[in-house]
């Protein structure tokens, strides 16, 4: 690697640790360098990583302690984040992979499910929501005039901008 690449790499680096490092102190409560093990998902979407619940479970367990005590130290988080974020693993799901998603689900081609049809989908199919996560994506994404989400514009509200 040239020496500029060097200098690069650690610039991208040392940014990407101030990040990590405020993102973590928003839940560090007690100020000494520890959050609860419940915040880390948060703290990874924060940074704009979109892991699955499977993923998630996965990290965790890479950065807890040998005898769990439902802390994640940030000078073991640390490390892991920085390559996750180097790697640009986790990345969202692109605006038009999420459209064409919808788009399947609605056959009729009308621009909207009704929320029970959403619901139907997100419990039934593939990996169900749990009733927790279907009440927050419901209070986002469905119109309570029309009782039915407009896909095109939730995606438009879920996408997250990476510039």
């Amino acid at each position: 690697m040239t020496k500029e690449r060097n200098q690069a790499l650690e610039i991208i680096v040392a940014e990407f640790h101030k990040k990590i490092k405020e993102a973590f102190e928003v839940f560090d409560h007690e100020s000494n360098n520890t959050v609860d093990v419940r915040e880390i998902g948060t703290i990874i979407r924060s940074l704009g990583c979109c892991p699955t619940e499977g993923e998630l479970h996965d990290l965790i367990a890479e950065v807890e302690e040998e005898e769990p005590t439902g802390y994640i130290r940030f000078e073991k988080f640390l490390p892991v984040m920085t390559e996750i974020l180097l790697e640009r693993r986790y990345r969202p799901i692109p605006e038009d992979v999420l459209l064409r998603a919808f788009e399947v689900l609605d056959s009729a081609k009308r621009g909207f499910l009704t929320k029970d049809e959403l619901i139907k989908y997100m419990t039934e199919e593939g990996e169900p929501f749990s009733q927790e996560e279907m009440e927050e994506m419901l209070s986002a994404a469905i119109d309570p005039e029309s009782n039915s989400i407009h896909y095109k514009d939730y995606i438009t509200m879920m996408v997250i901008d990476e510039n």
